[in-house]
């Protein structure tokens, strides 16, 4: 009984804590929680000598952080967990200036992955009729595409739009991360259509494509903790069950690095782009440019072939340089289509020259290209795309 009772004691202290003392804890728990060096080199001695189970036990317990029992601990207090990410999410804001932190940061990510492992996690549909909390807390997470009040958020709860979110026994009420569908006649190419709140709702059982155009998560204490792969494939699978002329599975996704990308390439690896375009990227005005068409119509036909090389070559060490990117072929997805002004909305244009893109999911591919991706980092995308990143080259 008192475990609990001084789990929630100790909670209480952290949450009361100012930022300087707040620091001061994180650094207790690097100088006195973790491992003792003599006792693992004990311990590893003797499983060299002896390597026996009862060894190989001590061993374990001796390289595993105190910190991890601490947060166990810490866990058994009422909200524990809650509190727990909260945490996280603040030693994140930290880690930049002290690295020597990243150890507790590696102790509460793997003790996350085992609490909101697939097991534990349950998928909800939510609709019009759900709590009005869980309501309220789509519209303050929502990351992608901003929900602008009660009438654009009940537009996006249709019945040929639906809205899916992961959420824990231990955090009633409190999405971890929810995913936006649109059930239309073949795969869109724009976004604003999507999410006009004035748009007709049409019959979902003459849909033949799903297309997911946002997914958001919530949590930033569970950053880096893989939750839209399991999320998304139950998705598909209950839109499969409940809509049996479903044969098209694809994203409408933002290209959240392209834009600043071009603004560093200079031709020496790869493409350069023209000086005509170069101006129209200086502009101050570049979303005017955009909703008057006042571009060029060559500066126009230079950015698709630069975001198709972009999408194809630009990497981050082994991987694409684009966030979403990576998360959607880690999936299994494939690169499939860009779409010409998919969001002509100001983030749209600032981020990505309002430039979108499909990635596919298809059915009997999504395991070879999770596995491609995940031994060599291997970009699947369509001819079409290839022939563009080409394209590119010779501008």
């Amino acid at each position: 009984m008192s475990g609990p009772r001084l789990a929630t004691e100790v909670l209480a202290v952290y949450q009361a804590l100012d930022r300087p003392a707040r620091e001061l804890f994180f650094d207790l728990l690097v100088d006195e929680f973790s491992p003792d060096p003599e006792e693992i080199e004990q311990a590893a001695e003797a499983y060299r000598r002896t390597a026996s189970p009862a060894t190989l036990k001590a061993l374990q317990a001796a390289v595993e952080s105190p910190r991890q029992e601490l947060f166990r601990r810490l866990n058994l207090a009422p909200g524990g967990i809650r509190v727990l990410l909260d945490m996280r999410r603040q030693l994140l804001l930290t880690l930049d200036k002290s690295p020597e932190r990243d150890v507790i940061d590696d102790d509460l990510s793997h003790l996350f992955r085992s609490w909101f492992n697939g097991g534990f996690l349950v998928l909800q549909r939510i609709d019009w009729r759900t709590s009005a909390v869980v309501l309220e807390r789509l519209i303050q997470y929502e990351a992608v595409h901003q929900i602008q009040g009660w009438d654009d958020l009940r537009r996006r709860l249709e019945a040929d739009r639906r809205c899916y979110a992961f959420f824990h026994p231990a955090l009633l009420e409190e999405p971890l991360i929810f995913i936006e569908v649109a059930l239309t006649r073949g795969i869109s190419a724009k976004v604003q259509p999507l999410l006009d709140p004035q748009s007709a709702v049409v019959n979902p059982a003459i849909a033949n494509s799903a297309v997911f155009y946002s997914i958001t998560n919530c949590q930033e204490g569970l950053r880096g903790i893989s939750l839209g792969n399991l999320l998304i494939k139950q998705v598909v699978d209950d839109l499969r069950r409940r809509f049996p002329r479903l044969r098209t599975f694809a994203t409408l996704s933002p290209i959240p690095g392209f834009r600043h990308w071009l603004a560093g390439v200079n031709g020496s690896n790869g493409p350069r782009p023209s000086s005509e375009l170069a101006s129209v990227l200086a502009t101050a005005d570049l979303e005017g440019s955009f909703a008057t068409n006042a571009m060029s119509l060559a500066a126009r036909e230079e950015i698709s072939p630069l975001c198709a090389y972009y999408l194809l070559h630009a990497k981050q060490g082994r991987a694409p340089l684009d966030a979403v990117e990576r998360f959607h072929l880690a999936n299994g997805a494939s690169l499939d289509r860009l779409n010409w002004l998919g969001d002509v909305s100001a983030n749209g244009v600032r981020r990505s020259l309002g430039l979108m893109v499909n990635y596919r999911y298809r059915l009997t591919d999504m395991e070879r290209n999770h596995e491609a991706y995940a031994r060599d980092y291997t970009v699947v995308a369509s001819r079409e795309l290839e022939r563009m990143a080409k394209q590119a080259l010779l501008i």
